[in-house]
């Protein structure tokens, strides 16, 4: 039986750490991928890293599971609904203002159209041009490892 909590208002991020010390966000995101193309977002404007291209996704909330996280704002953000499956990848990146803990896991869309709801713009893009987005650097290593898999083999 999965147990939730009531809803109370304003969420709060999903931390590690100790107090009195930066804690580590953690963050969800996911790698979809269709004939050959992954999806990635860019962030608005007025966003930390404004204008940067991401695996779309987002923070875990406090007492959040990261999957449950993900399909939450895939559906806030894009208004579609998906499968999470495996994790394809997890990344800790020291960022100044705070680390972040990156938890990528492979997605496939069920249901909804691709609408830029929470994001600037989407694309599907293929590995040349994954290649040359400019993207933060905690998605970096993840870019590497979609690159060097199998899945953009005769892209």
């Amino acid at each position: 039986m999965r147990r939730t909590r009531p809803c109370t208002g304003q969420r709060r991020p999903a931390v590690i750490g100790l107090r009195d010390r930066v804690k580590t966000i953690i963050v969800a995101a996911g790698v979809i991928l269709e004939q050959g193309k992954v999806l990635v977002t860019q962030r608005k404007a007025d966003a930390t890293q404004g204008l940067l291209w991401e695996f779309p996704g987002g923070k875990v909330e406090e007492d959040e599971e990261p999957r449950e996280a993900l399909r939450r704002e895939l559906k806030e953000e894009l208004d579609i609904e998906v499968e999470v499956g495996t994790i394809f990848d997890a990344v800790f990146h020291p960022y100044p203002e705070y680390p972040i803990l990156l938890l990528t896991y492979h997605c496939r869309v069920e249901k909804g159209i691709l609408k830029p709801i929470g994001c600037h713009d989407l694309r599907w893009v293929n590995l040349r041009e994954l290649q040359r987005l400019a993207m933060p650097r905690a998605d970096d290593p993840i870019r590497e490892h979609l690159c060097s898999s199998e899945i953009f083999q005769g892209t």
